[in-house]
């Protein structure tokens, strides 16, 4: 029995030693896995030498006696590591020969120099002590097939083009982001993606438009140059048809969570992220295009390269072309629904027969500056369909009387000529409210080193992904931060 005992203390160790190995991330792939087949065998030879030394040792057996002793744990073993290890099916094939080979060699070895007295017929040696574990072995390396199937789909699935997704850091009613990589490339992506599964819950036909809206944004984005738009590298649909488009990964939040975490922000630096919002708008615009859902989660403001609060325009799945007739519009939103926010919605948009044109963008970009300025929306209410009458009905506060901010009063006319219900009394072009915000004189100016000391500070807090979604809460400002900000 002491035989026992030494390969089970040898057994333990060894496991607790290939244990440790597992947990380093330093070692490949490929070099865990080959240790990992390698333990298979080394177990089943100490699971082998642990049954049958012990129990034959100085015995005289028959052949029925054998029999009675059934399968050895190592067929367990084998088949166990076949489904657990998801290895190649000839690597899984030659580890499972030699795992079930450990018996046989294991009562042979007994036989030999163990001082069994064994009374069994080479024919009776197969069939109790070959036999069974060769039909193991089949069985193990079905398994490690199916397995290595299933594994091998799995990871075609979780590739869009050149791409791999590694988490999913985003999801709405529609559509999931992705954390990715390219295969050959170092740089990260974020992949935007509508399933199948999701398309066929709203009906074939919904799910055709929803799909074509997917396309249009994809190729309205790809379309646009300006450095304050997303950039897409790549878009297609998959095997499995999940359509799916690849753009640059960010690093910072968008300004729904910058308002929500950090309270109103001061006037000149909402004045610095309006006129790069502007800037994307504007050339969307010159080209026929209209974002349609401009909002403060649509608007990432980011560390990119040395750029400190840089903004980047997220989101064009509504995006409408400006020559589109009314009746072709509607036929990319579902009958009954209106498309956009309610809360940053122009009073024109609510009326599907109304021309959409560059002005609605405009008019959402104001709400957008109220709620930077206020930490308020320019209306609430509680329900969409009474947010959509209030923008259509009801005129709004100036921001100066919502904030305890210290807000100019020629920025006051600016956001409320934006807000006007009429579009011919707001400003007309996303260049013509540019250049309205640069002509205000603001004191102090939201300088690089502004930005700086604001980045240093709240760094630790930003969650560096382009999730181009709302962060996870963070911390209440420090007193630093606060100092930053300017007065409230």
């Amino acid at each position: 029995m002491a035989v026992g005992w030494w390969v089970g203390a040898f057994s333990i160790a060894l496991s607790l030693i290939v244990f440790g190995i597992s947990r380093s991330r330093r070692i490949p792939v490929t070099t865990l896995l080959n240790i990992g087949l390698i333990f298979e065998v080394t177990g089943s030879f100490g699971i082998a030498l642990a049954e049958y030394w012990g129990i034959l040792n100085q015995t005289v057996v028959s052949s029925m006696e054998m029999e009675g002793l059934g399968l050895s744990w190592v067929a367990v073993w084998m088949i166990v590591f076949a489904v657990v290890i998801p290895t190649r099916p000839g690597r899984a094939l030659v580890a499972a020969l030699a795992s079930g080979a450990a018996v046989p060699i294991t009562v042979a070895l007994t036989i030999q120099y163990g001082g069994t007295l064994l009374r069994i017929t080479p024919s009776e040696f197969f069939f109790v002590f070959i036999l069974p574990y060769l039909i193991c072995t089949v069985m193990a390396y079905a398994s490690a097939r199916i397995i290595y199937r299933l594994g091998t789909d799995v990871q075609r699935a979780r590739e869009m083009g050149s791409y791999r997704l590694e988490e999913r850091i985003g999801q709405g009613g529609m559509g999931e982001v992705w954390l990715a990589r390219h295969r050959m490339l170092a740089r990260p992506a974020a992949v935007k993606l509508i399933r199948a599964s999701h398309l066929g819950a709203e009906g074939e036909d919904a799910g055709r438009t929803v799909l074509k809206r997917f396309g249009q944004e994809a190729q309205a984005t790809a379309a646009l140059r300006s450095p304050h738009t997303i950039e897409v590298y790549d878009f297609g649909l998959s095997d499995d048809g999940t359509f799916y488009y690849v753009m640059e990964l960010l690093d910072g939040m968008d300004l729904d969570t910058l308002v929500k975490r950090y309270g109103p922000q001061p006037p000149e630096r909402v004045v610095h992220i309006l006129r790069q919002a502007c800037h994307s708008l504007h050339e969307a615009h010159d080209v026929g295009l209209i974002h349609r859902d401009i909002k403060p989660a649509n608007l990432f403001i980011c560390r990119y390269g040395s750029d400190l609060d840089f903004v980047k325009v997220l989101d064009f799945g509504l995006v409408s072309e400006r020559s589109r007739s009314a009746s072709d519009e509607t036929k990319l939103t579902r009958e009954g629904t209106v498309v956009g926010s309610p809360a940053f919605m122009p009073p024109e948009m609510a009326l599907t027969e109304h021309p959409v044109e560059g002005r609605v963008d405009l008019y959402a970009l104001g709400c957008v500056a109220y709620w930077l300025l206020t930490g308020s929306l320019v209306f609430e209410s509680d329900s969409p369909m009474e947010m959509i009458v209030k923008h259509a009905r009801d005129t709004p506060e100036p921001p100066s009387a919502r904030s305890e901010l210290d807000i100019p009063e020629a920025l006051d006319r600016i956001v409320m000529a934006c807000l006007e219900k009429d579009p011919a009394r707001r400003p007309q072009t996303a260049r013509e409210l540019s250049d309205r915000l640069a002509e205000l004189q603001l004191d102090p100016l939201w300088t690089e080193a502004r930005m700086s000391l604001w980045w240093e500070a709240y760094a630790p807090q930003v969650r560096s992904s382009s999730s181009q979604q709302s962060e996870s809460p963070g911390a209440a400002p420090s007193a630093r931060g606060a100092l930053l900000l300017g007065p409230k």
